[in-house]
């Protein structure tokens, strides 16, 4: 068996984090709640406000209550990057439409603004680019694309918390809807959950409600309004997305230290990416003029004259306890996903895909887990 001595990932949960979850417990209120409300207001302001914060279980539950809430159906198509987890193109089929699958720009692991036009049908109705690793996507470029063919944007921005492009935050970056994910290993947490972020109050209320069964009233209106609790209407029939006030409690504590986690993320790839500089390796895609990058992964690539190949290199360095991923074996790849791209191709993604590894990358990691990381790439490419 081996035993990793640095994990890929390590959260960064502290006292302050502790004392706020067990605050919530002895409160006795643990659903969805004040916490909750508290949690939406301080991430809408966090994004330099003018938007409306919609607390969910997951960043999936964000993007399906956004689909939905931009009226995909059967018979409609959404247009999405291979290179992504499953959950942004299987959240287009719980609406029974159809996700239509694009190549990504190797330059940068996002979605590629010219494949998506290409793509574009009289179906389609959504683009959802993913900000890959954390990198921002060309959000001028797709806003011009999606406004040329009456086409909303969904962006999937569960690695891009704190991100920006062209100076402006994500969530308010040319994206109708923004869906952020706080699962246990990104940039802040809440353990599960996510944030659906949008200017437009339709969206908002139609979110609030569908995530919740489609009742007409929060849980929290209705145990505190003077009105009897049992006086609601059920509008729609909706889901059970909302997220509780203990994910909420310790979302509130994170969000306050997020930009120091993003100054420390950042501190952690200069230091990578300094050790690496003379390694045959490709390193990750820095963010274009102009924006910023959250660093959520950093993803090596092995180049052509590397010793070894991508997997020898995985197992070489599972082997000395260093803990890696891959992001992502590409949707087309997988059997659910095959169907839906019958006779195209993906070139820049399976390249990728062929090359890429995925380095420890956490806030609370310490300058002797990245030393050792460092010390064992470095011994497995070129013995040193």
């Amino acid at each position: 068996m081996i035993t990793e001595t640095v994990p890929f990932f390590r959260p960064s949960i502290g006292e302050e984090e502790i004392a706020a979850v067990t605050d919530c417990l002895r409160s006795g209120w643990l659903t969805t709640g004040p916490k909750t409300a508290a949690f939406e207001k301080a991430f809408t302001e966090f994004l330099g406000g003018g938007l409306e914060s919609v607390a969910v279980n997951s960043a999936t539950a964000a993007l399906h209550l956004g689909l939905e809430a931009l009226g995909v159906g059967p018979g409609d198509e959404v247009i999405v990057p291979t290179l992504t987890f499953t959950a942004t193109a299987e959240v287009v089929r719980y609406l029974g439409a159809q996700p239509v699958l694009v190549d990504i720009d190797p330059a940068t692991f996002c979605i590629d603004p010219d494949c998506v036009e290409a793509a574009i049908t009289p179906r389609s109705k959504v683009i959802m680019p993913v900000h890959f690793a954390g990198r921002m996507c060309d959000m001028t470029r797709l806003r011009a694309i999606a406004d040329r063919h009456g086409l909303k944007i969904l962006d999937d921005a569960a690695h891009a918390l704190p991100a920006h492009h062209q100076g402006v935050t994500v969530g308010k970056a040319n994206a109708d809807i923004t869906a952020f994910s706080f699962y246990a290993n990104k940039t802040m947490t809440t353990g599960e959950g996510g944030m659906l972020v949008t200017a437009d109050p339709a969206i908002a209320d139609r979110t609030r409600m569908m995530r919740l069964h489609g009742i007409d009233r929060d849980v929290f209106n209705r145990f505190t309004d003077p009105r009897a609790s049992w006086v609601y209407d059920v509008a729609a029939p909706g889901f059970k997305y909302n997220l509780t006030d203990i994910a909420s409690a310790l979302g509130l504590v994170q969000l306050q230290r997020a930009k120091d986690f993003g100054r420390i993320r950042t501190e952690r790839v200069t230091r990578y990416d300094q050790a690496f500089a003379n390694l045959p390796l490709l390193l990750p895609p820095r963010p274009a003029e102009g924006d910023s990058h959250s660093w959520h992964l950093y993803i090596v690539q092995l180049k052509e004259d590397a010793p070894i190949d991508r997997d020898a290199f995985i197992l070489a360095l599972k082997e000395r306890g260093i803990g890696i991923s891959v992001h992502y074996r590409p949707l087309h790849q997988m059997t659910v996903w095959k169907p839906f791209c019958e006779g195209a191709s993906f070139p820049q993604a399976d390249l990728v895909f062929s090359r890429c590894v995925s380095l420890p990358l956490f806030m609370a990691m310490t300058d002797a887990e990245q030393d050792r990381v460092i010390e064992v790439v470095r011994d497995v490419l070129i013995g040193v």
